[in-house]
Parts: structure tokens; sequence; C-alpha cells
């Protein structure tokens, strides 16, 4: 069972990151004209690169795009943890009847 794991391990070091190549060609693209605007993304599996460092990418969170701007810390993170999908609205307060009801 052991032996397993170690050999998924370095099958995934081999393969190396998942990245869109559809994101990446865009990024690729903007580099080499110089100019800067925000790229949409639904791809929120990729992995950040180097290259993609000094972008802002919109990554849609399941109902609207969010901008984030790509620093050196995210390195080796995915897209996906930078636009969160989910809402926390407090615990509701309680109301007259329910408290009434005591």
């Amino acid at each position: 069972m052991g032996n397993e794991i170690k050999k998924d391990i370095k099958d995934a070091v081999r393969v190396g990151p998942y990245v869109d190549l559809k994101l990446m060609k865009k990024i690729q693209k903007m580099k080499l004209t110089g100019e800067k605007k925000i790229i949409k993304t639904w791809a929120r599996s990729s992995t950040i690169v180097p290259d993609m460092i000094g972008f802002t990418l919109a990554i849609h969170n399941g109902k609207a795009h969010i901008p984030v701007y790509i620093n050196e810390a995210m390195l080796g993170h995915k897209l996906g943890e930078f636009a969160i999908t989910r809402v926390y609205r407090s615990h509701r307060r309680p109301t007259d009847r329910s408290t009434a009801l005591k």
C-alpha cells in the first residue's frame, strides 16, 4: 500500500501543476502586448504559476466574477481559494414571536 502512494506522488511531481491552457494563452498574449486587462476565468482548479504574477484575474465564484490581483505569496495555490463561494450570514436574531412563547 505504501508503494502505491509513493508512485502517485512521483507521478504528480513529474506531470507538474494543472494550469488551464486557455488561461495561459491569454496571459502569454497579454505579456507580449504589455497590456493589463482583467481576465475572466471559470478555471478555479488552475494552479497559480509565476507567469500569472502581476495580473488581475476575475475568478468565478458560482454567481459573479471576483477580481483578484495575483502576487508572489499566492504561488502554488489554486485560483478558487481566493474567490469564496459561500456567504455567511450570522444567525438570525430572535423574533418577538419566538421569545413570547417561552
